[in-house]
């Protein structure tokens, strides 16, 4: 077997405290634990540590020195930080970890795919990005799905507004904000495709060939000074397959092969020594094959409301008074009678947290303190690991996220400005925009409100 790999080693230990444990008594009280675990974290990662100053806004450190040329941002989708703990050889990753860290990051909640990577891409959390998936809008009585909507600068476009140059192959935050179509400076290409194609088309860019940018070959004229490149095959086979299939550790060793490849074609460019390599993923994934969405109609039913699952660009019938919306969590949104009722919400809540297959039940406080959208319903409703709160199981065992169960992921920060087996402490997603930001020697974007992780980087 497998001598266990030493990014193994440090991987998770953010895992366990952000997974909310069976056999509670109380859904407020099981959140109550959460909130004391983020208060934490938000106390560690406001500490000085070596020269620099952490502040919790990264605006204020504008200017420094550039201690790399390029960075290339590799993002895995459904990288579960539990992942690297199943012995999946990753020579790849192991290499450019002797060069930096691998530690866990902290993502956003809830941990799905597109508010995480706009906290990623702009170094705010959804309470400021406002990006918020699956979620009813009273405005125009319609559910809304996911979208690319964020309401603050992004990393690219901070880095553009100093004249850096950019390239992503299918980062797609970051598409018609700060790379586009035809643009050889700050350039925007995708293809279909599994992770292989992808890296393809970025060792390409880094050649210096002409690649497909929307129906027009383009050429780069040198490297770019950010790189992202975006792979969506651990979270499609997360979703297929389940978290625990052995698709996944042979989706786990592909990439890392194509890390390899990435790796070499930065040598090949000549610009392997000058590069900041950061890898994560936005979420984790659990496994899933139950449902209670009925007796979440029941609980809503005892407390005098009529509650109602709407899909993505559905309305509401009429007589509705609880909208809700499945993302992971249920998000309800009260609307008539309920909203209208300054008592709904928590007779709501007391009815929904009697629920076996509920882990946590949040309101508007507790939302805020976990810094989520305020889009967001009344209530928000996480199912125990296993369940979805959701009116339907699938036909077979499922992957899912959105939940805090899914929030840890891995974080890589290696090569150039970094200090190799310094890891950051307790990294999040806002911690990574300021950061590359920092060792570029550019400003973060405007609105970040996460730190650089300086105990990670070189002192100067």
């Amino acid at each position: 077997m497998r001598k266990p790999s030493p990014i193994s080693d440090v991987c998770c230990d953010l895992c366990h405290a952000q997974t909310f444990p069976g056999g509670s008594s109380s859904a407020r009280g099981t959140a109550g634990r959460f909130l004391r675990v983020a208060a934490a974290i938000s106390v560690a990662v406001a500490t000085t540590t070596g020269p620099f100053t952490a502040t919790a806004d990264a605006r204020s450190q504008s200017g420094p020195a550039p201690r790399a040329g390029h960075v290339v941002l590799v993002a895995w989708d459904g990288f579960d930080a539990r992942y690297l703990q199943r012995g999946v050889p990753t020579p790849n990753l192991d290499a450019l970890a002797a060069r930096g860290s691998v530690t866990t990051s902290t993502g956003v909640v809830p941990s799905i795919t597109n508010p995480s990577w706009s906290s990623v891409a702009t170094g705010a959390f959804p309470e400021r990005t406002l990006n918020t998936a699956y979620w009813y809008d009273p405005s125009t009585d319609i559910v809304r799905g996911q979208s690319r909507d964020v309401a603050v600068e992004t990393l690219g476009q901070s880095l553009r507004s100093a004249g850096r140059t950019l390239a992503s192959v299918q980062w797609y935050i970051e598409e018609n904000k700060s790379v586009f179509y035809g643009n050889p400076e700050a350039l925007y290409t995708e293809t279909d495709g599994t992770c292989d194609q992808r890296t393809d088309r970025a060792i390409d860019l880094l050649a210096g060939k002409p690649v497909d940018s929307g129906g027009r070959q383009v050429t780069v004229l040198k490297p770019p000074d950010f790189l992202s490149l975006y792979c969506s095959d651990l979270d499609d086979n997360g979703h297929k397959f389940g978290a625990d299939s052995p698709v996944i550790d042979a989706t786990l060793a592909s990439l890392d092969r194509q890390l390899g490849r990435l790796v070499q074609a930065t040598k090949e460019a000549g610009i392997f020594g000058r590069t900041l390599f950061v890898l994560t993923g936005d979420h984790g994934m659990t496994t899933f094959d139950k449902a209670f969405g009925d007796e979440i109609l029941v609980a809503i039913d005892r407390a005098g409301y009529q509650g109602e699952f709407v899909g993505t660009n559905g309305k509401p019938a009429a007589g509705t008074d609880v909208v809700l919306t499945v993302g992971g969590m249920a998000s309800a949104h009260l609307r008539g009678d309920a909203l209208a009722d300054p008592s709904a919400a928590r007779r709501i809540e007391t009815e929904i947290a009697k629920i076996p297959q509920v882990s946590q039940v949040l309101d508007k406080r507790e939302q805020a303190a976990l810094r989520m959208s305020p889009r967001m319903g009344e209530l928000v409703i996480e199912p125990r690991e296993g369940w979805t709160p959701g009116p339907d199981a699938p036909d077979a065992p499922a992957g899912m996220h959105g939940t805090t169960h899914e929030m840890a992921v891995p974080l890589l920060l290696a090569g150039a400005g970094v200090r190799p087996g310094h890891p950051p402490a307790h990294p999040r997603h806002v911690d990574i925009a300021p950061t590359v930001a920092f060792v570029l020697g550019e400003r973060a974007p405007y609105g970040a409100q996460g730190r650089v992780l300086v105990e990670a980087l070189e002192r100067r």
